[in-house]
């Protein structure tokens, strides 16, 4: 990844471990549209560069984020000149982690709310220091979730805990963030970074590179599933395309020697393409399939 000085956040790479610092310390890291437009940036050269294996997000000083910046007063929200074409800029950056081929891994240091809080949605794995706090603050702000959290949430944590902390916008503490499973573990504020540090490691060091990017495009993709046949259909697709390949037979020549694997494989140059296989016939709801021709020839 080209080294490249950004105005909101800090990326920085080590043995293969990409880290996002969002850096706007003196205002507890409030999310702007500069912030969307530079995590969208390191998000896309973080994909193209297949040295980095795993990103880890944290907020620089005591916040992680506090949420959109409203510092222009009332009118902080008013997209009205945009109209249709308005896009989330929060929805934008979850969209684009949503779609990223490395694990990316949440070390919520601070406070997180609202749009800092949602934006942790699709990241993979969130770890909280024991300093954190949440609060899917919208309603009390007057607007709606964003960031696509309406998806996101209830698929975390369940419709009932989701909709009571969207309808209170109470903020709470990370024992109750592990306790609803929005977070993996809590740590002491020390050990965050270390914590994260060693999860990503396990993942950069023991696995392909093009298996946990399937992986995880797979299995975000399937939340959305009717029925697992979509699931087993897409599973024997890509296990046929890669079957064969050299990832899979280092895997087991690996694993017969007792050795750590060198897996070969870039995911730039080596990984099938999903794209666009919930567009395709078989995978499309029965009500939007082409009609069956009536020929016989």
């Amino acid at each position: 990844m080209p080294e490249q000085e950004y105005d909101t956040v800090r990326a920085e790479v080590a043995e293969r471990i990409l880290t996002v610092t969002l850096n706007r310390p003196e205002k507890l890291n409030a999310f702007n549209p500069r912030m969307m437009a530079d995590l969208l940036d390191v998000l896309d050269a973080a994909d193209a560069d297949d040295e980095i294996r795993v990103i880890v997000v944290t907020g620089a000083g005591r916040g992680f984020c506090a949420g959109a910046d409203v510092s222009s007063g009332g009118s902080s929200f008013d997209h009205r000149k945009a109209g249709a074409w308005h896009r989330d800029t929060g929805g934008r950056v979850a969209l684009r982690i949503f779609s990223s081929t490395k694990p990316v891994i949440a070390a919520i240091n601070g406070p997180a709310a609202g749009v800092g809080a949602s934006m942790t949605l699709p990241m993979d794995i969130r770890l909280a220091s024991t300093s954190a706090k949440f609060g899917f603050v919208f309603a009390r702000r007057g607007i709606v979730p964003e960031s696509a959290a309406s998806w996101f949430l209830p698929r975390a944590v369940g419709m009932q805990r989701a909709m009571e902390w969207v309808a209170t916008g109470r903020v709470f503490g990370p024992d109750e963030a592990l306790a609803a499973g929005l977070v993996r573990s809590v740590h002491p504020p020390e050990e965050l970074l270390p914590a994260a540090y060693a999860l990503a490691r396990e993942i950069a060091d023991n696995t392909s590179a093009i298996s946990v990017a399937l992986s995880r495009q797979m299995m975000w993709r399937m939340l959305g599933e009717p029925h697992p046949m979509a699931a087993h259909r897409l599973d024997s697709r890509i296990m046929s395309q890669i079957g064969g390949g050299p990832d899979p037979v280092e895997g087991v020549q690996s694993f017969l020697a007792k050795r750590p694997p060198a897996f070969p494989g870039r995911v730039s140059k080596d990984m099938p393409s999903l794209y666009p296989w919930w567009q395709e016939e078989e995978f499309r709801p029965l009500e939007e399939r082409a009609p069956a021709s009536d020929s016989q020839g």
